[in-house]
Parts: structure tokens; sequence; C-alpha cells
């Protein structure tokens, strides 16, 4: 698990293909590995990774073809700036929210503008993630924690101030961009919850406008 605060900006190294998938080598930057062993978990871009080799001034994970076919890790190349992030530990201070570094799909920046010292971007998500964004809602962009603005339809607003700026990739962000979502796991859950004693069964699916009518949660 993680916060969704970012530690680090970290660069890709080397992205090698190994067997169809991928080796990725990142150098960390400022992030502390003093406490990091072999097969903990470091959130690159919101991507839970396990750390396989600790070579000195970064580490080395394996992304498997499933992981690259779901997030926009197949954009990185050698330079690309990375948000990282360590799992959180008992102590950890929650700044952000409760985040799973398990992308739920990529969206797309679609307008960045200027407002005072603040940065404001509308970002499309994928149609079948939109019913999870509500507004003064968390979402989690490239693994960083941020408070949704306003939504239209599949479309979301964030407000970034000058520090997330400073302090994430976020300031590079251009209209066409690709970047990994994660929505809140609390309405994740809430979904499976409305289902009931129906989340058993096969066939079960989202929760629908008639199913919530059907099962008393509307009022006629």
């Amino acid at each position: 698990m993680f916060t969704g605060i970012i530690e680090s900006i970290g660069s890709i190294r080397a992205m090698t293909p190994k067997g169809g998938d991928v080796r990725l080598l990142v150098e960390t930057g400022k992030l502390d590995l003093g406490d990091v062993k072999l097969g903990d978990s470091i959130a690159v871009n919101g991507v839970c990774l396990t750390v396989i080799e600790l070579p000195g001034n970064g580490f080395a994970a394996d992304v498997s073809r499933e992981t690259l076919d779901c997030t926009a890790m197949n954009d990185l190349k050698a330079g690309s700036p990375v948000n990282l992030e360590k799992a959180l530990t008992p102590t950890t201070r929650l700044g952000g929210h409760l985040v799973s570094g398990h992308v739920d799909g990529v969206g797309e920046v679609v307008s960045r503008s200027e407002n005072a010292r603040a940065v404001e971007f509308r970002i499309r998500a994928p149609k079948d993630l939109a019913k999870y964004i509500a507004h003064k809602g968390s979402i989690t962009v490239d693994g960083t924690s941020l408070t949704v603005n306003a939504v239209n339809g599949a479309e979301f607003e964030l407000t970034i101030i000058p520090h997330t700026l400073s302090e994430t990739i976020m300031a590079s962000y251009q209209p066409g961009r690709r970047v990994n979502l994660e929505v809140d796991l609390l309405a994740r859950y809430l979904e499976r919850l409305l289902l009931g004693d129906k989340a058993a069964e096969p066939t079960a699916g989202n929760i629908t406008e008639s199913f919530l009518a059907a099962n008393g949660y509307l009022k006629s």
C-alpha cells in the first residue's frame, strides 16, 4: 500500500526486453534506499513494482506483459522522469489517501491552463471508470494523490499547486499525455458491497441505475 505522496522524482535508466516483458532499471534521485530490501515494493508512476536488484543508485524491477498492457508504462523510455514512492509502513503518516499501486486505467491529459501560481489540468478517464470519480473525491494520477475539483462525464479537473508541480512530474504534463489512473479504493469496495449476495454469481456485473432501483436504493 502507498499514500500517493511522491517521495522523489527518479528517471528511467534502461528498459530491457526480457522474454516478452521488460526489465526496468530506475535511478531513484533523492529517494532513500537505506531501508529497502529485495522483494520490497516501490511505486513507479503509480505502478507497484517489486525490487529485484539494488545496484546502489537505484533499483531494478520486472514489468509483466499484463502491466505493460494496462498502464502507460510502454510510453516510458531511457531518460523519462518518473514519480517514486516506497510502500508505507505502520508508522507512515497518511498524508494522501490509501493507494494500492494497481492501476485501474489509462487517462489522457485534455487541457492545461494557468490559474495564478497553480496549473489546472483536465483529464479524460476511460468511460468505465467515470462512475468512481466524484467531485472533491480522491484520485491517483501517476501515483500522486489528488483531489478532484470538477467532473463532467468521463472528464475531471485538477488544480495543482506549485509545491506539487515541483515535487512530481506533473509540471511536464501537456495535452495528449497518457497517465496512469487509480480510483478511490472505497468506491470500488462500495460497488461490490451494493451487489450483496449477487456478488457471488459468476455473471454479476457492474452497478447500474436499474439495479439500484430494483433493490430499493433509488426512490421512484
